[in-house]
């Protein structure tokens, strides 16, 4: 009797001590799942944490439209403010020129940078600077460019006929950069070229207003 109560006992802790070790078993594979799933939600936020700093400096098609029409139209506002000094006879006109350059070279640079931080390319220099916008649409400069012939009339030009033909054209310059920079605060979502455009239109409407004063002496 005695040895038969022993055998049960006996069976009975291995018995127990099989399923405790069934149990540490499943316990350890369910913490390595888990683990594992942990691990993988970590990886997962990590992966997405990235794109949060991206919609700060977000930016669209009219964005990178506004900068890669903009740059060449600023290039040639500073080559013209460029011919002032050594053809312009008004002092008021060379310094018209000389804040136009201040003003917009910067700007270019910004643009310019704009565009490389987006993956985009950066409009060359050269002479399509003169008239690649003029054909977009096929209804002539309608953002204000000079052709090469009229930068060419501008160039052979000194005295009061350059300060003329300097003011009337950069009028028709500044009105197609207004007219640039109202589509990119309506259209843009990149908030510091929103910002420049409101400043473009607020700068150039001024000068606009300050050539036709100068004009009006003349």
């Amino acid at each position: 009797m005695n040895r038969t109560r022993s055998l049960v006992r006996r069976t009975a802790v291995v018995a127990a001590s099989g399923v405790t070790a069934l149990v540490l078993a499943g316990c350890g594979g369910s913490g390595d799942d888990t683990g594992s799933a942990g691990h993988g939600g970590h990886q997962a936020t990590a992966s997405a944490a990235p794109s949060a700093p991206a919609s700060q400096g977000q930016h669209n098609a009219a964005d990178v439209t506004f900068a890669k029409g903009m740059i060449p139209h600023h290039r040639q506002a500073v080559e013209m403010a460029d011919l002032a000094p050594d053809r312009a006879r008004s002092a008021e006109v060379k310094k018209l020129a000389a804040e136009i350059k201040k003003a917009q070279a910067p700007e270019i640079e910004k643009l310019s940078g704009w565009l490389t931080s987006w993956g985009e390319t950066v409009p060359a220099e050269g002479a399509m600077d003169h008239s690649m916008h003029g054909g977009m649409d096929g209804r002539g400069h309608m953002d204000g460019m000079m052709s090469a012939e009229e930068m060419t009339v501008l160039e052979n030009a000194s005295g009061r006929a350059f300060d003329t033909a300097f003011m009337e054209m950069m009028i028709k310059h500044h009105e197609g950069a207004v007219e640039m920079a109202k589509t990119e605060q309506s259209d843009g979502a990149h908030t510091p070229a929103r910002k420049m455009a409101v400043d473009i239109i607020a700068s150039q409407s001024a000068e606009i207003e300050q050539m036709r004063k100068l004009l009006g002496k003349k």
